[in-house]
């Protein structure tokens, strides 16, 4: 049951469509490198849209009736926006879930030194990264510095063509012997991925200065940012590769950027989601939830795994008329979910790690991951037979291109996604996304044709499923 390529379904005008939409999401994923910045413009779309923040609504003590469009974040960092539908609640949602966190080197809090005459931050790196992958290449800084006046400042450094770029250095081949017969995970060591930001100290510097580079350098962050040494203590500063998404191929049918796990389903889903927006109400309450820390196993304030979602459900339902916890229960185990996540695309260069008939391919259409996991499905939601067979025959009176994948050779490794946790209330949960080569790299690559059908697939779950 192998698919064939979706190229040769599109005429004209899903071309034309195919290149307005990815030419938003290149946009998208260029601004938006970290999960806070994501959340703004989520934030943005959905009140250009008719959303209402849901925080509004409570105060002014506004009862939501179907067809109301609200959203609510967490920290700045996660965001649910909902979609009220003609039926009650209390009978199921359709939720679309993804994550906008991505693999990165954050910096730490007591960061600046100077050796040898250089100036570095000391960063750690955050999510599975191969480590050697993160040397020599530009890299920019985003993030926000907390000040104790209770201020926020937010910080980024190295997208703007003035801006300088940062890297991690690496070690020149001609004294690499002993580095070269390294395990690749040893080849770069954690401790060493630190950034190099400066190498001037000033003229007629006072002798007795010990760090002269260093001190040359805060003067510019005070100077120029506004950021004292102490402020790095309440600061969240992310490295991430500096420069924008580009078009790939000579035929322009692929996209190369960062972030685009989970970034390419965020957002599908989040555009998806909006796509109702015109409606007087969809028939169920449609959802689409976006969290954080996914890559470091979706925990915390603003992780899946926190009660953020569940409250924020519970709130509206209170606004709707429909209170009280056995209700929310209901609506949760009534519910129906697409874990939005990315998938491994096969690649020629490492075919020996795919089973050919069981894996996802690039300019095939949407993903359906039935099971993640590693090696026994450890760790795995495993999606039931029925909810399958429902999703075919959305997709199929949609017209949507799909295939269906395992994340490679059953002993060859494995993968999880947030799918488990909204499972644990009863709901259907499968795993679902757009493929993607080189995952977790500074730079992945999606095609076009993948990202229109995710776009297209998730409306129609939210529509009819």
């Amino acid at each position: 049951m192998q698919r064939e390529s979706v190229w040769k379904k599109y005429n004209k005008d899903d071309i034309a469509s195919i290149e307005h939409l990815t030419g938003d999401y290149m946009q998208f994923i260029s601004t938006c490198k970290t999960e806070r910045e994501c959340c703004a413009r989520a934030v943005k779309l959905a009140e250009k849209a008719g959303y209402m923040a849901l925080s509004d609504a409570l105060k002014a003590g506004r009862k939501l009736k179907p067809g109301d469009k609200v959203w609510a974040t967490s920290q700045n960092k996660a965001i649910v926006l909902v979609h009220i539908g003609e039926q009650p609640i209390e009978h199921g949602m359709n939720i679309l879930g993804a994550h906008i966190d991505s693999p990165r080197l954050d910096i730490k809090q007591n960061p600046l030194y100077e050796k040898d005459d250089f100036a570095l931050l000391d960063t750690h790196y955050y999510g599975g990264i191969k480590k050697y992958q993160w040397v020599a290449l530009p890299l920019a800084i985003h993030g926000v510095v907390a000040k104790t006046d209770g201020s926020v400042m937010p910080v980024v450094i190295g997208e703007d063509p003035h801006d300088p770029v940062f890297c991690v250095t690496d070690l020149l081949p001609h004294l690499g012997q002993k580095q070269m017969e390294k395990k690749g995970s040893e080849v770069i060591e954690g401790e060493d991925l630190d950034i190099l930001v400066g190498n001037r100290c000033e003229a007629n510097q006072n002798e007795e200065e010990k760090e002269p580079v260093k001190a040359f350098l805060l003067n510019i962050l005070c100077e120029k940012y506004e950021i004292e040494e102490e402020d790095f203590l309440s600061a969240e500063l992310e490295v991430v590769p500096a420069g924008a998404a580009r078009e790939m191929g000579f035929d322009r049918s692929m996209i190369i950027g960062y972030g685009q796990d989970d970034r390419v389903c965020a957002y599908t889903s989040l555009r998806a989601q909006l796509e109702l927006a015109d409606d007087a109400a969809p028939e169920k309450t449609a959802v689409c939830v976006l969290v954080d820390k996914e890559e470091i196993g979706s925990v915390g304030a603003t992780g899946m795994e926190s009660a953020f979602f569940e409250n924020t459900i519970a709130e509206i339902m209170e606004l709707a008329g429909e209170s009280g916890q056995l209700k929310l229960r209901r609506a949760l185990a009534a519910s129906r979910m697409l874990s939005s996540d990315v998938s491994a695309g096969v690649d020629p260069a490492y075919a020996s790690v795919f089973e050919p008939k069981n894996s996802a391919y690039l300019g095939r259409g949407l993903v359906f991951n039935k099971y993640t996991g590693a090696r026994g499905k450890s760790g795995s939601n495993d999606a039931r037979a029925e909810f399958v067979a429902r999703l075919r025959r959305v997709m199929d009176d949609a017209n949507v291109s799909f295939q269906t994948a395992e994340l490679g050779r059953v002993d060859a490794g494995g993968g999880g996604t947030i799918a488990f946790i909204p499972a644990r209330f009863g709901m259907d949960v499968i795993d679902s996304g757009v493929a993607v080569l080189s995952m977790h790299s500074p730079w992945e690559v999606t095609s076009k044709a993948d990202i229109y059908e995710a776009v297209r697939g998730y409306e129609a779950f939210l529509r009819n499923i």
